[in-house]
């Protein structure tokens, strides 16, 4: 298992390192990680150690992602491993995200729930051959 944690360089920012929010939750802490995965952008395969050499060396070509957040970091990294030819599952119940507003030029407010956003995520992963969806129940039966 790989876990991957976002180090925010922002200093306000929940994630940075000097922020409780940066810390694992117990459920992954305790987990028996073969890597632990340091990152400050949305892709995992952008973070220490390299992401991308590390399953390379292990002969590893088949990845299930899930986290948060659905349509930023679990997104972009399924995406991005989809690219590298990693055969990739998201399993979509079990990330998670937040409601979204912006006001975006030439469109004007844009909102999103975070139930919008994950079917949307799931919509463009799947529909872009990026990665099967799958839901917590597919693995328990497998």
């Amino acid at each position: 298992m790989v876990v991957v944690r976002h180090d925010s360089r922002h200093p306000d920012s929940p994630l940075h390192p000097s922020h409780p929010g940066n810390a694992l939750v117990d459920a992954v802490a305790k987990t028996d990680a073969a890597v632990l995965v340091t990152k400050n952008v949305n892709s995992a395969f952008y973070g220490e150690p390299d992401l991308h050499a590390w399953l390379q060396e292990r002969g590893i070509d088949e990845l299930v992602v899930c986290g948060i957040q659905t349509n930023m970091c679990v997104e972009t990294t399924a995406r991005m491993a989809g690219n590298l030819g990693y055969d990739v599952t998201v399993v979509l119940d079990a990330t998670r995200t937040f409601d979204l507003e912006q006001v975006i030029p030439g469109v004007g407010v844009v909102r999103r729930t975070a139930a919008e956003l994950m079917a949307s995520t799931a919509l463009v992963l799947q529909g872009g051959d990026f990665a099967r969806i799958a839901t917590t129940a597919d693995f328990a039966t497998a």
